[in-house]
């Protein structure tokens, strides 16, 4: 299942390209806004605001519960001092989900953050000793967060805690797996919570706007946000606090994307908003993607545009053009399905799994949006397969996003007609030939890694 899957490239090129187009045209803020990894003008500026990535999926050690993750500040250096890498404390960072297909969130997990820093006059270092603690006198710069819960009932605040700081290597930071574990903390009605520096887990080699890979895809294997970090907020709650009533087993269909509000003379503003992977980036014309950060899901169904990029994508084109790969006949419905309006049933290899079952459609009212969406009923993979659903993994991507699915190399095949015949495109069995994150992941909660201490260059040099 394709989706905009090829984070900046492919996919985005194509499903991106029509929300963006579509949605921005529709509606330019009067506010600067933003979107993903560096993809729209204004929001490259102002990394801090900048969302990344979101993650959603059935937590697999603690299956009775949901993890969301989402990332923000992309391709922060390891070794980027003395100012490293925080939230910004003039802006509210949010993850939202709709449980009932209106495209409108029911519940929202914000975080809002203060700091504390004590090195005033006195020196430039973020600590001035080794740290063992999140509370140790040698850690002098720290920000506090406090996470709420929104719902049409009001606000309620459900955690507080420390964000795990930025490894500033190993004497400052001696076992910074402990100080990271410190940052994952209990919340209200039960669940965790955690905020803090990660590893940049989104594999995949972004020389596709190289022609798309060389034009030969000689230019493939090469992971380029290996050695980079990113910031992550991250809950695991229970399925019944996000699903609509509680009732996972009536309503187990959820969709789910990250946004950030930032503080003007106007009050807070829209700057970022990213679901699913790419759309913000590789799909949407420079001139549009500004406007995209903006709005809110609900917006894209009133959005000619949206559709119609959809239903006739650019990708499976420019891989005919540069490839020789005939492109899908159009209208394409199963992206509509993919990108627009969740899964309701597949043909091919998962037919028989599904039967006349939904995958990730709502089963009620539904507004056409472009988000990420889940099933919450369906169990975890015991043996995840990185091609998600066009492998058969019906708890993989474009069912939610796992850490280790493959979403560029399952984006290319969606774009290139698996996604419509349930077969997969030999032509492009290796994809970017990046299958996996240069780090294993967690085993538990918060599940994504933790970040590097190593510079990048060194990284690349192999050293």
């Amino acid at each position: 299942m394709e989706l905009r899957i090829n984070r900046r490239s492919l996919i985005a090129v194509g499903v991106a390209g029509a929300l963006a187009a579509s949605s921005i045209a529709f509606l330019r803020p009067a506010a600067p806004s933003a979107s993903s990894h560096r993809e729209a003008p204004l929001i490259s500026g102002d990394p801090r605001n900048d969302n990344t990535d979101v993650y959603a999926f059935v937590s697999p050690d603690k299956t009775d519960t949901v993890t969301l993750l989402a990332n923000w500040i992309p391709f922060e250096e390891p070794h980027g001092g003395p100012n490293f890498y925080f939230f910004d404390t003039n802006s509210r960072y949010n993850i939202k989900i709709d449980n009932d297909g209106d495209a409108k969130p029911d519940v929202t997990y914000q975080w809002t953050f203060t700091t504390v820093d004590k090195r005033g006059d006195s020196t430039f270092l973020y600590n001035n000793g080794p740290v063992t603690s999140l509370n140790d006198k040698n850690l002098l710069f720290k920000q506090k967060y406090t996470l709420k819960r929104i719902t049409d009932k009001g606000a309620k605040t459900i955690g507080t805690g420390v964000v795990a700081p930025s490894n500033t290597g190993p004497a400052s930071m001696p076992d910074y797996a402990k100080l990271r574990a410190e940052a994952v903390d209990g919340i209200k009605g039960g669940g965790k919570q955690f905020a803090g520096q990660s590893d940049e887990a989104f594999f995949l080699d972004l020389r596709v706007f190289d022609l798309l890979y060389g034009g030969n895809l000689s230019e493939v294997g090469q992971d380029t946000t290996r050695g980079y970090n990113v910031h992550s907020l991250a809950v695991q709650v229970p399925k019944n606090e996000i699903a609509l009533k509680g009732d996972v087993k009536r309503n187990p269909v959820v969709g789910i994307w990250s946004t950030t509000d930032k503080w003007s003379p106007k009050g807070y503003v829209q700057v970022s908003r990213l679901g699913q992977p790419l759309v913000n980036e590789v799909v949407v014309p420079a001139g549009l993607k500004d406007a995209f950060n903006s709005l809110s899901p609900d917006k894209d169904a009133g959005i000619p545009a949206v559709v119609k990029k959809v239903t006739h994508p650019e990708v499976p084109m420019l891989l005919e053009g540069i490839y020789g790969l005939k492109a899908p006949k159009t209208p394409r419905t199963d992206l509509v399905e993919i990108f627009l309006t969740g899964i309701a049933k597949k043909n091919g290899p998962i037919k028989a799994d599904l039967n006349s079952q939904i995958l990730n459609k709502d089963a009620g009212k539904l507004r056409p949006s472009e988000m990420l969406r889940l099933n919450l009923s369906i169990p975890v993979t015991a043996t995840p397969n990185r091609l998600g659903v066009l492998a058969g993994d019906l708890q993989g991507f474009p069912n939610g996003r796992r850490l280790g699915d493959d979403v560029v190399d399952i984006a290319l095949q969606a774009m290139a007609g698996a996604a419509q015949t349930g077969q997969l495109v030999p032509a492009l069995a290796a994809g970017d030939k990046v299958d996996r994150n240069d780090i294993p992941f967690l085993t538990t909660f918060p599940y994504i890694p933790g970040p590097s201490n190593v510079a990048v260059n060194q990284t690349f040099n192999g050293s």
